[in-house]
């Protein structure tokens, strides 16, 4: 019974082999599937970020095109707000000249019988001035411009110092307050108004400090410091110029000024 018994085992044994060898193909089998799923997991990572790559290109390509053109219209406007500037310093500039040349030509004697043209052309200013005041209808630019072309075209200084008057009281919260006083300030000089030209032009430096026409008021100030004998006055006046508005005309002329006292 024993060779049998032990057959039987060997054959158990066998066929114990034999149903354990397909074990490792099925583990292998299940191994692939899970790599498969990973890869094909990687795939679609890859296309979703692929994906989100080529919307944030698209994206940034307009935001640049949309950067460009503001630095476009950035330019456009810098460039067409320097002319508007630059135009303006011009016709403060003719301004000043005509205005300094008029106050020369009226320090000059007269010896036409007491009556010099600029006498008549002050009483002709004068009385068209009364009678035609600054209408209510206008702007703010549109008045502003009028006074101005007193001066600039048609040369009446008189007529002028009204309008800037009558501007200032329509007006008194507009940009161009400071410079009306400024001009105030210029013509009452002409008129020799000593008193009321001090006036505006301390009204452009003590309030106006962020004013373009500061530093001219200031070197105006001075000068009739230094007309009325004020010397130690119009010398800090000179000097103060000097030091807050350096590489100026203003600042030029004042050193000019300083050095002949």
């Amino acid at each position: 019974m024993k060779p049998k018994i032990i057959l039987a085992a060997l054959l158990m044994s066998g066929s114990t082999q034999v149903w354990a060898a397909p074990a490792p193909v099925s583990e292998a089998s299940a191994s692939e599937s899970s790599v498969e799923k990973r890869l094909s997991r990687l795939e679609q990572m890859m296309q979703t970020r692929n994906l989100l790559q080529a919307d944030l290109q698209q994206q940034l390509d307009l935001l640049q095109d949309e950067v460009s053109q503001l630095r476009g219209v950035t330019e456009e406007h810098s460039y067409k707000l320097e002319k508007v500037l630059q135009r303006q310093r011009e016709l403060y500039q003719e301004i000043e000249n005509r205005v300094s040349a008029a106050y020369s030509q009226q320090q000059q004697p007269s010896y036409d019988d007491g009556y010099s043209t600029s006498s008549a052309a002050t009483t002709s200013d004068s009385a068209a001035s009364s009678a035609a005041p600054m209408s209510s209808n206008l702007s703010e630019n549109e008045a502003y411009d009028k006074a101005v072309k007193l001066i600039m075209q048609d040369k009446r200084y008189d007529a002028a110092i009204p309008e800037f008057q009558a501007f200032l009281q329509t007006y008194p919260e507009s940009v161009y307050v400071p410079n009306a006083h400024y001009w105030l300030g210029q013509l009452l000089t002409i008129k020799g108004d000593t008193s009321g030209a001090k006036g505006h032009f301390e009204t452009v430096v003590n309030q106006y400090t962020d004013s373009n026409k500061r530093a001219d008021a200031m070197l105006k100030l001075g000068t009739l410091e230094q007309q009325q004998g004020q010397l130690a006055k119009a010398k800090q006046l000179f000097n103060k110029v000097i030091a807050e508005y350096p590489n100026t005309t203003a600042a030029k002329l004042a050193t000019e000024r300083v050095s002949k006292l």
